[in-house]
């Protein structure tokens, strides 16, 4: 885990490379992911378009959507201008996520998020409006960038066990391409029980995608959302490490 109390960052926004550029507004809290999978699987619309909210248009590529399970570690969590606190500074995640577009604007749809940190877990609930569970979670990374990670929902039902790591070299992906469409998000959208859409905003630096490899022995991360994926090899892409800037909700 991080510890608190360091320097804080200068983040600066440069907003070049967005169809749109961020909230004029100050932004609220800072992180960092690192050591990320980007694992997706084509499915066809209606076998996902119940499990949306109806609020939300599906964003699809080629006619396909997507489903993505992403395992990764989050450090630096932090509020603007403030150093980490010790012990809530970081955390394990893992997302189950779709592609959705509100109010003319590509965003994440979240199935759920399990992170082994309760603080982040209940937080997230309550700010966001989130799916969060908290999770037992471990990652192991090698030297050679092999990293071995596996999760267990609490509640049950939802497990991932996982080895993964690049295959070549980062680079930026152009647009057009699937491998930006599935990554180049910059907001996500969440409806709460009385059917307000909340969007909360989003801002990184490109992507700096790697290709990638996996091992799955165990996934049954999108079981609870009843979404059985296909037996085809998912679509696979690495990053080392992205810092993320968050906005409120509106």
């Amino acid at each position: 885990m991080e510890k608190g109390g360091g320097p804080l960052p200068r983040l600066r926004i440069d907003a070049g490379h967005r169809d749109q550029a961020p909230p004029d507004r100050p932004w609220f809290m800072r992180q960092i992911w690192r050591n990320l999978l980007f694992a997706h699987w084509r499915v066809t619309p209606e076998t996902i378009r119940e499990r949306v909210p109806s609020q939300l248009e599906l964003d699809v590529f080629d006619g396909s959507a997507w489903v993505g399970v992403i395992p990764f570690r989050m450090t630096d969590i932090a509020p603007r201008d403030l150093p980490g606190v010790p012990g809530l500074t970081a955390t394990l995640e893992v997302n189950v996520r779709t592609y959705v577009r509100h109010g003319g604007r590509g965003g994440v749809y979240f199935f759920s998020l399990d992170a082994e940190s309760l603080p982040v877990v209940v937080g997230a609930r309550w700010l966001y409006h989130l799916p969060y569970y908290q999770a037992e979670m471990s990652m192991r990374a090698s030297e050679f960038e092999r990293i071995e990670y596996q999760s267990r929902r609490r509640s049950g039902g939802a497990a991932l066990e996982i080895a993964y790591g690049p295959s070549s070299p980062a680079s930026l992906s152009q647009r057009g391409t699937l491998e930006h469409w599935l990554t180049e998000r910059y907001c996500l959208n969440t409806v709460d029980a009385h059917g307000r859409v909340h969007t909360a905003d989003i801002h990184h630096a490109p992507w700096p995608l790697q290709a990638a490899w996996a091992d799955i022995a165990v996934n049954t991360m999108t079981v609870p959302a009843g979404i059985e994926l296909p037996r085809e090899a998912p679509v696979l892409h690495y990053a080392r490490e992205l810092q993320v800037l968050v906005w409120w909700p509106s």
